[in-house]
């Protein structure tokens, strides 16, 4: 497995490492919001709603207030770092790109010295060239579907806290 990925990263050439490295970055950031959608959020939401139900009072313009200050506060807590995942996930297919044109130059540098009567030759660093591209394209669409989950699930997390809040009263 290490060997196949070595000689991937080889071929795609060193805008293929740079690629690897954006999309090493937004993994761990998917996964540092699932485990604080599936452990952290959790324990807090209980601490929210214990402290609500502990007021006896629930219908003041203070109370109210307190209750929109938790809502605000897990709204900023839910959504923290998706836009950040959001930009990794457009960078990727531009680093892709970015590849494939420079793989494309030293294609044809190699066909300006060397005469362009190998077609083997130029055949073979075309389809090296594109492997940037299918790598961040790849790892766009994988994102882009995380993202639109996280956003989801975030979304929907922060309704059912607001609706719980709001039921109590």
């Amino acid at each position: 497995m290490t060997a196949f990925l070595s000689h991937f990263m080889a071929q795609g050439g060193p805008i293929l490492w740079w690629l690897g490295a954006v999309v090493a970055v937004c993994w761990l950031l998917v996964v540092e919001r699932v485990f604080f959608l599936l452990f952290t959020f959790p324990a807090q939401r209980k601490v929210w709603l214990e402290k609500w139900q502990q007021r006896d009072d629930h219908d003041s313009w203070y109370a109210k207030t307190i209750r929109d200050g938790w809502i605000s506060e897990a709204h900023l807590q839910l959504n923290q770092y998706l836009n950040f995942i959001k930009v990794l996930v457009a960078i990727c297919p531009m680093l892709g790109l970015l590849g494939t044109v420079t793989g494309m130059i030293s294609v044809f540098d190699v066909m300006a010295n060397q005469g362009s009567s190998q077609p083997k030759l130029m055949a073979s660093g075309i389809s090296l060239a594109t492997l940037p591209t299918m790598a961040g394209m790849v790892a766009a669409l994988a994102g882009m579907f995380v993202h639109a989950r996280l956003a989801k699930v975030c979304r929907r997390k922060e309704h059912h806290l607001e609706k719980a809040l709001r039921s109590q009263s």
